[in-house]
């Protein structure tokens, strides 16, 4: 039985993981059909993946499909207009703008009738979960979703786009407490994954006396943290450490950023990678001593980067933010920091370059945690069993 499978504007730069979970649950025998929104551009995502991800991708918007199946059910069209008109939470402004996905909705649901699609999974609680709560009012289309970031990130309205759902997942256990506060049906917490056959540590270059090479990759945005890392930095270099610090990715906050290594006079130290696809990413961690994530805020759930940089085997200084104290033992395979503490990023590294037994041993213990808690299979085998148990059964999984 064909499993449809929609993740919002696909694929983008942030989108490998959800490849790699389609590669795994085909590898497993299933077979996805994959669903989006609208069409990014092209230079959206620099994976190898891209190209085929776009040509298997069935976008619903703009809509082409479905006219039809909504002229001819004015009742359960009535039904959907009275969904979105008696959404609590949003404006009308909101609601007037949700109206379109009304036909998007139905778009899906010919499209999945086509398939002999029962069920989708959408990995979003944003627009995406609206359009699956409207496709099962126009054509009974069951749906479930999964929760990848904080509640307030994902708009308003959340109970009544999960009221219909046969089943939430989420990615780590502190979003699951938030999905239970608005969803009284079965919930799963199935965390994201990575690929960790390929994934893994590689031969590093020559030891100290080079220079630490530290890495980021993430959008270039305000709430990924950069500057704490940056002025972490400076403070390690005044104490004598030698460090590198490339930054992978592209993003609204670049020039500042730029700004900021001049103003820290980091001009020599710091290397902007631009956007990088994913066998490029894989060489940067290949060859770092270092991975920094120092997001703040929220929106931040289970960074796939991370599980990237633990299972090539590189020490993490990373924010407590979203999921990521279930993911690092805090001094064994990774630094745990708090938001924007500056003087304990600078601590991490000092000690990651002062003390030569400490990062082979953290490098290992990453490695461990990596293959033992992340592996792309086993969540994508997760996901699988639950969806085709409502979709063979129409019961609650």
């Amino acid at each position: 039985m064909s499993i449809g499978y929609f993740v919002p504007e696909f694929p983008s730069q942030t989108h490998a993981f959800f490849w790699r979970e389609i590669e795994a649950m085909e590898a497993s025998g299933e077979d996805v059909v994959l669903y989006s929104t609208r069409r990014p551009a092209r230079e959206a995502c620099p994976h190898a993946f891209a190209e085929a991800a776009r040509a298997r991708t069935h976008y619903v918007f703009p809509p082409r499909r479905g006219w039809r199946l909504m002229l001819s059910r004015p009742q359960r069209l009535i039904a959907a207009i009275g969904y979105i008109l008696g959404l609590s939470e949003a404006s009308a402004v909101e609601k007037m703008k949700l109206f379109p996905l009304i036909a998007s909705a139905a778009d899906l649901a010919v499209d999945c009738r086509d398939h002999g699609i029962r069920h989708v999974h959408i990995h979003s609680f944003a627009t995406s979960a609206h359009i699956g709560a409207l496709a099962h009012i126009l054509d009974d289309l069951r749906y479930s979703l999964t929760l990848h970031g904080d509640l307030p990130v994902y708009g308003k309205d959340h109970a009544a786009k999960t009221a219909r759902a046969r089943f939430c997942a989420s990615v780590t256990a502190p979003l699951l407490e938030q999905l239970r506060e608005v969803y009284a049906g079965q919930t799963h917490l199935i965390p994201m994954g990575v690929d960790v056959g390929r994934f893994q540590p590689t031969e590093k270059r020559p030891a100290p006396p080079s220079a630490l090479v530290a890495v980021t990759v993430a959008r270039l945005t305000w709430t990924k943290g950069h500057r704490f890392f940056l002025q972490a930095m400076r403070q390690a270099i005044d104490e004598g450490v030698q460090i590198e610090y490339r930054i992978a990715g592209t993003g609204p906050y670049a020039d500042d950023l730029k700004r900021e290594v001049s103003e820290l006079g980091l001009e020599a130290q710091v290397t902007f990678l631009g956007q990088i696809g994913e066998d490029a990413v894989l060489e940067q961690l290949q060859h770092a001593d270092i991975f920094a994530l120092t997001s703040i805020g929220k929106g931040e759930a289970a960074p796939v980067s991370v599980m990237e940089a633990m299972a090539c085997g590189v020490p993490v200084i990373c924010s407590r933010i979203g999921g990521t104290g279930d993911m690092i033992e805090d001094g064994m395979d990774g630094f745990l920091v708090d938001q924007k503490d500056v003087e304990a990023i600078a601590a991490a590294i000092i000690r990651l370059a002062g003390e030569p037994d400490l990062a082979p041993s953290m490098a290992r213990a990453a490695r461990e945690s990596a293959v033992e808690k992340f592996s792309h299979i086993f969540r994508a085998r997760q996901l699988a069993t639950a969806i085709q148990s409502v979709a063979r059964t129409g019961d609650i999984a």
